[in-house]
Parts: C-alpha cells; structure tokens; sequence
C-alpha cells in the first residue's frame, strides 16, 4: 500500500476527476459515510457525537458523515468552526444539503462564541475531528488551537474520531509542529500519509483506517515514483497458508545458520529454531564445536555442524581450509550468518570469505554485519544474487562510517541509499523497521512494540527471514522479506499482550509466531473482501 504526501494526494484526487470522470462530490460523498461507517463500527455504543467540521474538504467530509449518522438514529451536534461564507466550494455544497434535511449547524467563529459553548459540545460520546485535514502548512493558532486544546482535555470523558488526519498534524512530516488532536481512530482516505506512518506524529493517530473512496488503484499502486509502502495483509495475498497434503519436509528448503560462540550459543540456537519456527523444511546450526554441546542441548529439533574454533570460541578461518564449508553448503537452500558470531580476526575473514563465494541466497545480521564495516567493496563481489542485510541503527552507522543518531534522522534515506549502492535488501530494525529494496522502493512495517528491544529479538527475525526464504519459491524475495518483518513485530505485539512490554522476551516472540501466522492468514482473506483497511 503506496504513503503518499498531501500534494501528490491532491494530484490523485484531481486525476480520479480529470482522467476517469468520477465527480469530486462523489469522493467527498463516499469519504463521508467511511467515515460514519467507521464510527459506528468502533463505537457501537455511541449515542452523542459531535463533529466539528472546517472550512475545507475536510469539514465537507464531517458534513456528509453527519448526515449519514442523522440517518441511523444518531443526533449529532455539527459545529462549523468559521463562516459558512468562507466555505470551499464542495464543502458548500454538503452544508447545504445537511441543512436541508433538516439538521441545525452550530457556528463559531471566534473566541468567546467557543468558551460559552464548549461544555456543551464536549459532552458527548465521541468527537468528529473534521478541522483540518492533510492540507496544514502550520502550526494551528487562535480559535483552532483553543479547539484542538480543548478537545484532547476531553479525551477523558470522549473518544475522538479524526478526519483524514489530526487536526494539527502535518502529513508530509512525522514531527510535531505545534497542538494537534490526539485521536483514538482516525479515518484516512485511499492512502496513508507520511505522518500516519512515522514517529512522532503517528503516535497520535490512534487505530488507523484506510478507507477506499472511489480513486482508481492504478493512479497509484503502479507508479514506480512513489517509493514509500505500507506493508500490509494485501501484499501477501498471493502467499499460500496452507500445505498440500502430500508435502514433505524436502519441499520447503534447508536453512543453514552459522553463529554462535563462547557465551553468544544462545543466539545461533534461537536463529535456528526460528527458521525451523517459519516453516523451513530442515535447519542445521554450524557453530564453533567448543560450544556446539550447548547449542544442541538449547534446541533438539535442529541438525548441528562444528567448526574449527578459534582460542576465544569463534569460528576460525581454518574452516574454509580443503573446501570444509563449501561441503557443508550443498544442498542447502538458504544461509544465514551472523548471530553471536563475535568479531575475532580470524572471524572476520570467514565472514568476508563466505560473501565472496556462497551463492544461495544470504542473510546477514549482527557480527556477520560488523565484519563487513570498512570492507563495503565485498558487496559487489559476493557471489549470491539475494542478499538480506538486517541491520539496527548502530549496525548501519558503522557501515555507513556515521553514527546511530544521524541515521535515526534520515533512516529512510540511509537505507534507500545503500540499499540501491549495494543492490542488497536492507532490513533497517528499530521503530518502524524498514525494508529497502534495490530498485529504490521503501517498505514501513506497522508491526511491533519497545518490548522487542531487548537481546535476541533480531535473532529470531534473522531465523524468520531464512525460514521464509527457504520455502518461498517463486515469490518476489521483497514479499517473503516484507512477511518476515511483518510477522516478526506482530508476534511481539502478541506477546507483549499477554506477558507485558517490560517482561517481553525473545522466546515470547517466538511463541506467539504460530497466532501471528493464524492472524494474518485471516486478515488477508477478510480484507480482499473490504473497501476499507485497519493497520495493525
């Protein structure tokens, strides 16, 4: 699902009119009962509402929408913040036509008119933010600001519905610009916008809905320029869930996984038990063989191999000698390297090495990553066509010769980059992990809680990714990574529902795959048949 910004939302809305006919009146008709729809779907108890409608599109939409509630026994309060005189033309028009079905639109247009009323318009079931919208170059002042103020004191005795965004919220960016509404749903239109999708301005959103208005796909979903994406149910539904009843384990790919060392067994064990978690067919585990007893006992159903190991318990360089490790990958379908590998010398140059000349598709994560800072040229010279990076922002500054803080400021960017230098998909975790793709294209997971950042939750993704890969065939390698992330921070979200945020640890994220897995399969299937979508 393409993020679009307000500009190249507004050039969607004028082509949906211009290039195929369908009148602005309509999408303003159609946004308007998404939005009703929307209300009494999340506040099935709603009795009293009042929505407070701009002068905009937005408040258009607030007018249609009343309407629309007038007519299933809702008797809303409707307060037009402005002079009607001062009304767009749409927008106009359904005030109107509010008007002539009989319903009465309060106006304020100043100060006082707002502190004598207030009380009354507050008291009620759920507010209807239709202010503003994703047209605000700045921040809200006078009567608006008085407005959103009040509004959010309310939130205690009021659940808040918003329109399209926010009030006070800019779309194109993720900062707080100055007061804005702070939402328990907000209703957007066709798209999500940037400041949906990144912090901190999505943290006011609330539970988020996309609602399809009438805009044909086309006019977006297939332009390469807009690179941002939502990674949602939709774009795994060509994925099956189901197995034929006559698979066997051959059938869905075996993962090698090398990691481990003296006290980082743990990692390389909970990477293949994750593999094996996603659905891989066989996993095998190579490991220093100092501490392979260790990694065998943490996880029976995983096959081990040793390596030659180093003094400090890494794997040494020896293992590449008389073509040991080449050996040890044939016939396997996915390798990934990396957790606690550690960062000894001898370490590095296997690492570097196995780059050169693996060529089954490659994920790469933690130690695996650092041994590859200052050495970038190797990017180029690997030798398998599919390689995952899965960098956290520490990990990406060192590639990048930055610091954790200038990638956080630019992490879209970062990515992008060196996603396309390196034609590599990168996995940038963190608060919306992002997925960067070769051709330029960006992917925002929604999935996952602060209490997955606690050690061994990017294990588990690095299991997850080589498991899925394993068995996807013939999937474009961006869905199945897509899948992988989206699974990885919903299992978490899972289970921190049932353990707590602080508590969370790497095997809760574990457990709760097989619900995560459940959920999504159900999700695809219910959303093809809707014209709206609820982010996770």
């Amino acid at each position: 699902m393409k993020i679009l910004t307000a500009a190249q939302m507004a050039e969607v809305d004028r082509l949906s009119t211009a290039r195929f006919g369908i009148p602005r009146l309509t999408l303003m008709e159609n946004a308007g009962r998404q939005v009703a729809e929307a209300l009494l779907r999340e506040f099935p108890a709603v009795r009293r509402a009042t929505l407070f409608c701009g002068k905009g599109n937005n408040g258009g939409d607030g007018f249609v929408a009343a309407r629309y509630l007038r007519q299933e026994g809702i008797q809303p309060t409707v307060v037009l913040c402005g002079a009607p005189s001062e009304l767009a033309e749409d927008a106009r028009v359904n005030y109107e036509t509010l008007l002539k079905t009989g319903e009465q639109v309060e106006i304020v247009a100043e100060s006082s008119g707002w502190g004598s009323q207030r009380g009354r318009w507050l008291d009620c079931d759920v507010i209807v933010d239709a202010l503003l919208g994703t047209g605000l170059a700045g921040s809200v002042r006078g009567l608006l600001a008085e407005i959103v103020e009040g509004v959010n004191a309310g939130r205690n005795r009021s659940r808040v519905l918003a329109v399209d965004i926010p009030s006070g919220l800019a779309s194109d960016t993720g900062e707080l610009i100055g007061p804005a509404i702070e939402a328990d749903v907000t209703v957007t239109f066709t798209a999500p916008k940037l400041g949906h999708v990144f912090p901190p301005a999505c943290t006011r959103i609330g539970k988020l809905i996309v609602a399809q208005i009438g805009s044909p796909p086309e006019l977006y979903e297939g332009n390469p320029d807009l690179f941002l994406n939502l990674i949602t149910a939709h774009q795994f539904a060509r994925f099956p869930f189901r197995r034929a009843r006559t698979a066997h384990k051959g059938d869905f790919g075996h993962v090698l996984v090398v990691g481990g060392s003296r006290g980082k067994s743990g990692a390389a064990a909970m990477a293949g038990l994750s593999a094996l978690r996603a659905g891989a067919g066989l996993v095998t585990v190579a490991t220093p063989e100092s501490v392979l007893p260790t990694v065998a006992a943490l996880a029976a159903e995983i096959m081990t191999e040793p390596l030659p190991a180093t003094d400090a318990g890494t794997i040494s360089s020896q293992a590449l000698t008389y073509g040991r490790f080449q050996t040890l990958l044939e016939g396997k379908t996915v390798l990934a390297m990396g957790p606690g590998l550690g960062q000894h010398p001898e370490t590095v140059e296997f690492v570097q090495t196995v780059l050169r000349q693996c060529k089954v598709p490659l994920v790469i994560d933690a130690d695996g990553l650092n041994a590859l800072a200052g050495a970038l040229e190797l990017l180029r010279e690997r030798a398998a066509q599919t390689l995952v990076l899965t960098p956290h922002p520490g990990e990406m500054a060192r590639l990048v010769a930055s610091t954790a803080a200038e990638v956080q400021r630019d992490r879209v960017g970062v990515a992008r980059r060196f996603a396309q230098e390196y034609r590599a998909l990168v996995v940038l975790k963190g608060y919306r992990t992002l997925v960067a793709t070769p051709e330029g294209q960006v992917y925002v997971n929604p999935t996952g809680n602060p209490g997955m950042a606690s050690g061994g939750s990017g294990d588990i993704l690095t299991g997850l990714l080589a498991g899925l890969l394993a068995q996807s065939g013939d999937a474009p390698v961006v869905d199945v990574v897509s899948l992988a992330v989206y699974l990885h921070g919903r299992a978490g979200d899972l289970g921190a529902e049932t353990v707590g945020e602080q508590p969370l640890i790497a095997r809760n994220i574990l457990e709760a795959f097989p619900s995560a897995l459940r959920e999504l399969a159900g999700r695809v299937q219910t959303n093809l048949k809707r014209d709206y979508y609820v982010v996770p």
